[in-house]
């Protein structure tokens, strides 16, 4: 990789066209694994909604950890590569295709001029992950190049990808060695049109009867048309609030899968974008499941099962262990 010198010494990466956008698609952006250490000031972490699938595509095209990536919704994103690079597709299955045949994802495949990738159709999941080697280039903001869509910061000048933008990778050969290599099978995860996520009580789970807890451990909850990267809206059963305890608090801070209840005592899953609430939160999705949160698109349905905090690390340890294993694999070839 070349590097030369900016304006106040800081080391430049020369870059290099790798695709031109033909058609944006529903919506993609450039993300990376968030924006952390500034919510104070209002600025939430965005990044990827799937921290998982970006990761196993980082590790597939021989990027370091946190590279930049593309992450595309639904259908629609048609790229054609303007130089050599080595990609990876993860997460949801969006019917990817290497000029219009089918593509294999969660692997790493070589582009060379000319060629046209596209996702036409939604077969499972609805957000999927497409990593270059060396990872895309674009300004860093606050010590992240993720895009954060409602503040028009970061990412390609705040916004989702428009037909004509050219992105960039950084100018350094394209690691073949790393050709054919796919992430195991059994270890891709299964995105379906009802997801089981499993949770944490509290911190706010006393707002709520007994009852009212029960109704939200044990119903099926429909995601509604009212989702983006804040967040997700459910429909199904009301929860419960005891009656001594207002609806609102003090606003606090949130992370990633908070689920609220707001007055009207239906769960809203919280997303990426967003940084505090005053609703009261009945419990928090673990890590591990917040790949299944992020694939989800209307009319899936979700069930809640409350686990211990212990039974959340052992979860953590063993993704990590996987990605660990998979990854010395990788350096062992």
């Amino acid at each position: 990789m070349l590097f030369m010198r900016g304006p106040q010494g800081v080391p430049k990466i020369e870059k290099i066209a790798a695709f031109e956008v033909i058609e944006p698609g529903i919506l993609t952006t450039i993300q990376d694994g968030g924006r952390w250490g500034f919510s104070q000031f209002g600025v939430p972490s965005s990044g990827v909604l799937d921290p998982f699938s970006f990761r196993v595509a980082n590790l597939l095209t021989n990027n370091q950890g946190n590279e930049a990536c593309l992450e595309t919704t639904l259908m629609g994103l048609r790229l054609k590569a303007l130089h050599e690079s080595v990609i990876a597709i993860t997460g949801g299955d969006l019917s990817p295709s290497l000029n219009k045949e089918p593509l294999e994802t969660w692997s790493t495949h070589l582009l060379v001029e000319g060629d046209v990738i596209g996702f036409k159709k939604v077969r499972s999941g609805c957000r999927a992950y497409l990593s270059v080697n060396g990872g895309f280039i674009v300004p860093e903001v606050m010590g992240s190049r993720s895009t954060y869509l409602s503040g028009k910061f970061g990412g390609l000048k705040g916004r989702s990808l428009k037909k004509g933008d050219v992105l960039y990778r950084p100018d350094s050969l394209p690691p073949l060695s790393h050709l054919g290599r796919r992430f195991p099978e059994e270890w891709v995860p299964i995105f379906e049109k009802e997801a089981n996520l499993r949770v944490i009580p509290g911190p706010q789970d006393y707002h709520f009867t007994q009852e009212g807890f029960q109704t939200f451990s044990s119903s099926g909850y429909e995601v509604s048309p009212q989702c983006d990267r804040m967040g997700i809206r459910l429909n199904g059963p009301r929860i419960e609030r005891r009656p001594d305890v207002e609806e609102s608090i003090i606003s606090e801070a949130l992370l990633s899968g908070t689920i609220q209840v707001p007055g009207d005592g239906k769960p809203i899953i919280i997303l990426n974008e967003l940084v505090t609430g005053g609703y009261t939160k009945i419990a928090t999705i673990v890590s591990t499941d917040l790949t299944k949160v992020a694939q989800l698109k209307p009319g899936d349905r979700v069930r809640f099962a409350p686990i211990s905090i212990e039974e959340a690390h052992q979860l953590l340890k063993e993704q990590e262990e996987r990605l660990q294993g998979f990854r010395k694999s990788i350096h062992e070839h």
